[in-house]
C-alpha cells in the first residue's frame, strides 16, 4: 500500500440516530460525509435487531435498550453514542466482546440538572405546590406555614461527581451549608464538608439530593430505614436514577408528614413514548413534584450533547482516539506524518502484543509509534508503521488468537 488511504470509505458509514437526538449531531455526521437516518422514537429489540444490521454508528438516549440479541445482529457496528449521561441501557460487556466502543456525554447537561434541582429545592421549601393547587381551586391561602428560606439550611448530597459537585458550588453561593458523601475520595469544593457515612449525612441534612449512578448496588439506596434517619420536615430530591429511592417508602413518609416534600424526575419504569400512560405510587400526592425525566432536557444541554458525542465518535473512527470512552481503555496517540495506522482490539490475554510485533518484524515493518492499554476485559493497541504493507500482513494480524477486531485507519 504505497498511498495513505482510508480503509473504510466515509460514504459507506451509515449512522442511525434515535429518540430525537439534537440536529447538531446530524449536521456533524453529515459534514463528515456519512449516510444518516433519524427516527424520533425508540425501537424495540426486534425492530432494532433488524435495523442495525448495516449500521456503523448508532445514536441513542435513555429509552433504547441495547441487548445481547441486538448486538448479535450488529456485524458492522463500530460505535454507540449515548446522548445522555446514563449508560445502563447498554450491554457494555457485550459491546466489548464485539469490539464496539461506547461514548456518552458525562458533562454536557450538568448545569441543566443543577439549575432544576435548585429550583425544586426552593419551590418545596416555600410550599409552593400546595399554594398553587389551592389557587387553582380559587382558594387564597396567604400564610407562611411550612414556608422557609434556604439560607443556612443544610444540603446533603449523595454522589459528588460532575453534577453533585457543581450543585455544591451553586447551593453554597445561595447560602446553603453543604455536606456530601461519595464512595470515592473526592476533593471538597468551597466549604463543602465530606462525610464518610450516609447515616450521619441523613441525620444532619434539611435537604437531600441524590446524584449517583444506576449500578445494582445503588438499588433502593434510600428506603424506610434511611428516611427514618432524616429530620422531620426534610425534603428529598432524586434526579439520578429511578431505582435509587424506594417509592413505596417515600410515599409512606410523605403521607405521614415525616418529609415535607419531594421532587422526583426518574422512575423504575418509565413510558417508552407519549402514548404510554405514566403510572406511579406518587401520583396524587400534593407535596411531590413529578417531572418526566427532564433534568438535562434543555436546549443548551441537548445542543452540547449533540456536538460532544459525534466528535468523540469521529475522532475514534479517524484516528483511533478512545478518550472518554466508557467501555474501552482510554488512549490517545498523536497522528504521525508519513505513516500508516491500524488498531487492534483483543481479549486481555498475555502475549498478544508480542504476537503483533513478531508479525510486523517477520514482514520487516518498522514501528514508528505504538501504544497499548488494557482494562479487565480487553486490550487496545494503536500502531503506526512507516512501511508499505500487503494484505497478507493484515490477514496474519487478524488470525492472532483472541483478536476481536482489526481496523486499518489509513
Amino acid at each position: 500500500m504505497s498511498e495513505k488511504k482510508l480503509s473504510f470509505p466515509k460514504k459507506k458509514i451509515k449512522v442511525l440516530l434515535l429518540e430525537k437526538i439534537d440536529t447538531m449531531a446530524k449536521s456533524i455526521f453529515k459534514k463528515e460525509g456519512y449516510e444518516i437516518e433519524t427516527f424520533d422514537g425508540n425501537l424495540n429489540e426486534k425492530e432494532l435487531s433488524e435495523k442495525i444490521k448495516d449500521i456503523s454508528i448508532l445514536g441513542i438516549r435513555s429509552k433504547t435498550i441495547i441487548t445481547k440479541k441486538v448486538l448479535q445482529s450488529a456485524n458492522r457496528l463500530l460505535s454507540i453514542g449515548a446522548y445522555c449521561i446514563g449508560i445502563n441501557q447498554i450491554n457494555l460487556k457485550e459491546c466489548q466482546k464485539k469490539g464496539v466502543i461506547v461514548f456518552n456525554a458525562p458533562f454536557s447537561n450538568t448545569r441543566s440538572v443543577v439549575e432544576i434541582v435548585i429550583a425544586q429545592i426552593i419551590i418545596l421549601m416555600r410550599n409552593i405546590i400546595r399554594k398553587s393547587n389551592q389557587m387553582h381551586k380559587g382558594i387564597w391561602e396567604k400564610d407562611s406555614i411550612n414556608s422557609y428560606e434556604i439560607r443556612n439550611k443544610t444540603l446533603g448530597i449523595i454522589g459528588y461527581g460532575n453534577i453533585g459537585s457543581q450543585l455544591s458550588v451553586v447551593a453554597e453561593s445561595l447560602g446553603l451549608k453543604v455536606i456530601y458523601y461519595d464512595i470515592l475520595d473526592k476533593l471538597s469544593i468551597g466549604n463543602a464538608k465530606k462525610y464518610n457515612s450516609i447515616k450521619k449525612l441523613l441525620k444532619e441534612c434539611d435537604i437531600l439530593s441524590i446524584h449517583v449512578d444506576g449500578r445494582e448496588g445503588n438499588t433502593n439506596l434510600i428506603g424506610d430505614k434511611e428516611i427514618n434517619l432524616m429530620k422531620k420536615g426534610a425534603i428529598l430530591i432524586n434526579y439520578s436514577r429511578g431505582t435509587i429511592v424506594n417509592l413505596n417508602s417515600l410515599k409512606r413518609n410523605l403521607k405521614n408528614n415525616k418529609l415535607l416534600g419531594a421532587a422526583i424526575d426518574v422512575f423504575p419504569k418509565e413510558p417508552l413514548n407519549k402514548k404510554e400512560k405514566f403510572k406511579s405510587e406518587l401520583i396524587g400526592l400534593n407535596n411531590v413534584i413529578l417531572s418526566p425525566h427532564i433534568g438535562g432536557s434543555t436546549k443548551e444541554a441537548q445542543k452540547n450533547i449533540g456536538s460532544f458525542v459525534p466528535q468523540k465518535i469521529i475522532e475514534y473512527i479517524n484516528s483511533g482516539n478512545s478518550s472518554n470512552s466508557v467501555n474501552f481503555p482510554n488512549l490517545y496517540l498523536p497522528k504521525q506524518k508519513e505513516a500508516h495506522r491500524f488498531i487492534h482490539i483483543h481479549k486481555n490475554e498475555p502475549g498478544i502484543m508480542l504476537k503483533i510485533n513478531k508479525i510486523l518484524t517477520d514482514y520487516n515493518i518498522n514501528i514508528v509509534g505504538q501504544y497499548l492499554k488494557t482494562n479487565e476485559s480487553i486490550g487496545y493497541v494503536i500502531t503506526d508503521i512507516n512501511n508499505e504493507y500487503n494484505k497478507q500482513v493484515i490477514q496474519s494480524l487478524r488470525k492472532i488468537h483472541d483478536t476481536i477486531r482489526l481496523r486499518i485507519l489509513y
